[in-house]
C-alpha cells in the first residue's frame, strides 16, 4: 500500500485587518515533504503518527506539503494556490491507495470561500471514487458539503485546548485503514445545531457531553462522533455548530445519531455556551480571589484579543485598567509588539526607557501606551509548549512599569504555557494576576498553577456577542439571535 500524507492549516477571521500570506506562514511552518524529518511540531505531528502506522504496516508513504500559520485575516490569493497545487501536484504523481491530509477547516482565501472543500473536491478528482480519503479537522471549522462529498472519512479534534491531535491522527489512521480493507464502509451524516459560540470542553456540561460522544463510538455500527464547534469570526455560509457522525455502511444509523446527539446540545445551548466578564469585574474578582491564594495567581484569559482567533494580540485594555486601578503584581501577555521587542534590545537588560506599547493593528486595539520601563528580561528565542511541541515567540522582552510586567513578543502568537515567562525570568508564583490573551489553549499550561481561571471579554476584535455579528453569507436563523431557529 502507498499511502500520501500532507497538511495545511490556518484558521481564518475574515473580520481581522491582518492579512495572512507568505510571510505568516514563514512565521509558523513551512515544510515542502520533509516535515517528518524535523523536529515534530503541531502542525506536523498529524504526519508524525500516519509515517510511524504506515511503516510499522510495510506502506510506502508519500510526503507532500505541511503548512501553517498563526490565525489571521484572509489568505492572499497566491499563497492559498501555490500550496493548493504544490498538494496536488505531489499527489499526481504519487498515484497513493490511501489519502491522509490534516486540514484546519476555517481557511479562507481570497476568492475562495471554503479553502478545505476546494483541496479535497481536487483531491478527489485526482485520485477518483475507489481510493480512501480521511481528513482531520480542527473542532472549530466550517463543515461544508463539498468536504463531507469529497472525503471518506472527515473528524475533527475533541478537546480544546486541543491536546488529543496525536490520538484523533491514530484514530483516523484506523477509521481509513479498516476502510480500505474493506472491514468497513464508513458513511457521514451533519446536522446542523443552528448554534453559534464558542465552548469549553474543560468545563460542565460540555465536558460530559464531549464524554459521551467518545463513549458511543465503537459501538452500535457507530465509527466516530465528532462535534464541530464552528468557528464565529469568519462571514461565511456554513459558520456555525455542527454534529457529524460516521457509521459503517448505514446512512440511516449516521443521520439519527447525528440529530439525536445536535438535538441534546441544543437542548443544553444556555448551559454550554460560557459566561465572560467585563475587564473591571475580571480585576476586582481576582484582586478579591488572589488574597486568599497566595502563591497560586489567578489567570485572567483576555478572549477578545486573542490571537489564536485572528486577534492582532497587542490590545492595550488590560493595561490601561490596570494602570488606573494601579494594580501591582499582576503580568499581561503574550503581547505582540516587535518594535517595543527591538528597542528593548537596542536598550539592553536592565535598562530603564521610555517605550510605547502596543494598540498598533486599528481600533480594536485600544490606543498605545506610553510608560517609562525597565527591561526586566531579554530573549533572542523563546518557545512555549502547546501539549508537547514547542512554539516559537521569537525574541521576547520583559519589562516592568508601576509594578506592572508586561511580556512582549515578536512572533504572533496566543499565551499556550507560562515557560515563557520562566524563560525571562519572571516567576509566575509571584504574581496576584496574570493576563493571558488566550481564549481556551492557555488552560493546559495555566491552570495547574492557577489558583483560579476567570475569562473576560475587552473590546477586542473577537466579540463575544455572538448573536450581533455582522454575518452577510448565512441565514439569521440561529442561536443566540434567534431564541428557536428551528420553530417554523
Amino acid at each position: 500500500m502507498k499511502i500520501f500524507i500532507a497538511a495545511l492549516d490556518t484558521e481564518t477571521n475574515t473580520f481581522a485587518p491582518l492579512p495572512t500570506g507568505a510571510r505568516a506562514f514563514a512565521d509558523g511552518f513551512v515544510a515542502h515533504g520533509d516535515a517528518t524529518s524535523r523536529p515534530e511540531n503541531y502542525c506536523s505531528a498529524h504526519l508524525y503518527v500516519w509515517r510511524r502506522r504506515a511503516e510499522a504496516l510495510g506502506w510506502e508513504v508519500a510526503e507532500s506539503l505541511c503548512a501553517y500559520a498563526e490565525p489571521g485575516g484572509i489568505t492572499t490569493r497566491p499563497v492559498f494556490e501555490g500550496f493548493r497545487d504544490e498538494i496536488l501536484r505531489d499527489l499526481e504523481a504519487a498515484k497513493p491507495d490511501i489519502v491522509l491530509l490534516a486540514l484546519h477547516g476555517a481557511m479562507v482565501a481570497d476568492g475562495y470561500e471554503d479553502c478545505e472543500g476546494e483541496v479535497l473536491t481536487r483531491v478527489r478528482a485526482i485520485v477518483g471514487p475507489a481510493v480512501p480519503i480521511g481528513v482531520e479537522l480542527d473542532l472549530h471549522c466550517h463543515l461544508t458539503d463539498a468536504m463531507v462529498d469529497s472525503a471518506t472519512v472527515l473528524l475533527t479534534y475533541k478537546e480544546y485546548p486541543h491536546v488529543d491531535i496525536p490520538a484523533r491522527a491514530d484514530d483516523l489512521f484506523t477509521l481509513i485503514e479498516d476502510a480500505a480493507a474493506g472491514r468497513t464502509q464508513p458513511v457521514m451524516a451533519v446536522f446542523d445545531c443552528r448554534m453559534i459560540g464558542m465552548f469549553r470542553p474543560t468545563a460542565q456540561p460540555m465536558r460530559d457531553f464531549v464524554d459521551h460522544l467518545a463513549a458511543h463510538e465503537g459501538r452500535d455500527g457507530i465509527l466516530s462522533l465528532s462535534l464541530i464547534h464552528g468557528f464565529p469570526w469568519a462571514d461565511v455560509a456554513d459558520v456555525g455548530v455542527k454534529l457529524l457522525a460516521v457509521a459503517d455502511g448505514d446512512a440511516e444509523k449516521a443521520a439519527a445519531t447525528a440529530r439525536h446527539y445536535g438535538e441534546a446540545l441544543f437542548a443544553q445551548r444556555k448551559e454550554v455556551l460560557p459566561h465572560c466578564l467585563t475587564i473591571d469585574a475580571a480585576l476586582e474578582v481576582a484582586l478579591e480571589l488572589a488574597e486568599d491564594k497566595p502563591g497560586f495567581p489567578i489567570v485572567i484569559a483576555d478572549v477578545a484579543d486573542n490571537p489564536g482567533g485572528g486577534a492582532p494580540g497587542d490590545a492595550t485594555f488590560f493595561l490601561q485598567a490596570a494602570l488606573e486601578r494601579r494594580i501591582a503584581r499582576i503580568t499581561i501577555g503574550y503581547l505582540w509588539d516587535p518594535m517595543a521587542v527591538r528597542f528593548c534590545q537596542e536598550a539592553g537588560l536592565g535598562a530603564s526607557l521610555d517605550l510605547r506599547i502596543g494598540g498598533k493593528c486599528g481600533v480594536s486595539s485600544g490606543t498605545p501606551v506610553d510608560l517609562s520601563v525597565q527591561v526586566m528580561g531579554l530573549a533572542d528565542e523563546v518557545y512555549q509548549r502547546f501539549g508537547d511541541a514547542p512554539v516559537s515567540l521569537g525574541a521576547c522582552a520583559w519589562v516592568q512599569s508601576q509594578g506592572i510586567n508586561i511580556i512582549l513578543c515578536s512572533l504572533r502568537g496566543q499565551a499556550f504555557h507560562p515557560e515563557a515567562m520562566v524563560t525571562l525570568g519572571l516567576d509566575p508564583a509571584t504574581q496576584h494576576i496574570l493576563v493571558v490573551k488566550s481564549n481556551q489553549h492557555f488552560y493546559a499550561g495555566f491552570a495547574p498553577i492557577a489558583g483560579d481561571v476567570l475569562y473576560a471579554s475587552s473590546p477586542g476584535a473577537l466579540s463575544q456577542d455572538f448573536g450581533q455579528i455582522s454575518y452577510t453569507r448565512r441565514s439569521s436563523r440561529y442561536w443566540p439571535r434567534d431564541e428557536d431557529p428551528f420553530c417554523p
